[in-house]
């Protein structure tokens, strides 16, 4: 029987406490042969716990190499690069620090890559809650419903096939080699630039929802509009170098906040626009309140016909305007 290929597992991690132990342990119980996997984190310097975590994790699991190195700029494809060059295995599988893999993720993740499915290979998010309270779950409903993501397929595909990007991906190290590092002036998108250069290059991108991996959402509305509205700004920082990239789902939060914003501006001026306006809003939020009714329902918490609509509206909002903030601002 062939020799398995040596996997690196490469994760960035900035103050992740709470839940780098769930990741190092689902890691750990992996049903890829263990002297195979070495992990790498990429840590900012974090200043809660996170390392004393790690270093505990370590000295009662010395059967899993974990190498820890400092990410200096504390970015996100900073933390790719420095782990990639960290890294030992001849595949490369990025995950997050709030991220949970099922335990087939690895083998998974390999096998496709060795019977040609992609030169990228990724699963889908199981969305979880980041609080406890309604909001927080709502929130994470909100992650996973198509009026929040539109077609991303990882959040809630259920057939395999081939597409643009997938969240994290395990890919050969010569692939990267090929296709080149994580492009550092990017804060985010970071995964679909890197997948754009390889669709570029003739790589193809495959998706299968197999492999899971359990995220957790953004644990109240201000956390996650500062989240979508950094998600907005980077989207037409890295359009501006692959325009062809975009997808109806991208322009629409911009058009809308673009729309809405023309109608708040001129309804104290033109009675047309003030009716307008109130059409417009009345429609939204008929239309989120009754595509979250089902979630609600199937959850038996109708707190979430009310909290599902009001993280999506907060998605599209932050997205929009931080799309249309990247246009006019200075150019970098």
């Amino acid at each position: 029987m062939a020799t398995l290929p040596s996997v690196s597992v490469i994760i960035p991690c900035y103050n992740e406490e709470a839940t780098i132990g769930l990741v190092l342990d689902a890691l750990y119980n992996q049903t890829y042969p263990r002297d195979r996997l070495e992990v790498v984190i990429a840590d900012g310097l974090s200043s809660d716990g996170t390392r004393e975590k790690i270093s505990e994790f370590s000295h009662h699991h010395s059967n899993l190499k974990v190498i820890v190195v400092d990410n200096q700029r504390r970015i996100i494809p900073a933390a790719l690069n420095v782990a990639v060059a960290a890294a030992g295995g001849e595949v490369i599988l990025r995950l997050d620090a709030h991220a949970v893999p099922d335990e087939q993720y690895v083998e998974r993740s390999v096998q496709n890559l060795l019977d040609g499915k992609g030169d990228n290979i990724g699963g889908i998010w199981l969305i979880q809650p980041g609080s406890s309270d309604w909001i927080g779950r709502s929130i994470a409903a909100a992650a996973g419903h198509p009026f929040g993501v539109g077609d991303a397929l990882y959040r809630y595909a259920s057939e395999p096939g081939l597409v643009d990007t997938v969240p994290f991906g395990a890919f050969f190290r010569a692939t990267f080699e090929r296709i080149g590092k994580f492009d550092e002036s990017l804060l985010t998108n970071e995964d679909y630039e890197f997948n754009a250069r390889l669709r570029q290059g003739g790589g193809r991108i495959y998706l299968d929802p197999a492999i899971r991996s359990k995220y957790y959402a953004r644990p109240d509305l201000a956390s996650l509009a500062r989240q979508y509205w950094r998600y907005g700004y980077w989207k037409f920082r890295m359009l501006r170098r692959y325009p062809n990239t975009l997808r109806w789902r991208q322009a629409l939060p911009p058009l809308f906040v673009a729309g809405l914003a023309a109608l708040i501006l001129t309804a104290p001026f033109l009675p047309v626009a003030r009716t307008a306006l109130w059409l417009v809003a009345a429609l939204y939020l008929l239309v989120l309140i009754a595509g979250s009714l089902p979630t609600a329902l199937r959850s038996r918490d109708l707190r979430l016909a009310l909290g599902t609509p009001l993280a999506i509206m907060t998605m599209h909002i932050s997205w929009g305007s931080g799309f249309l903030y990247s246009i006019f601002a200075r150019k970098e």
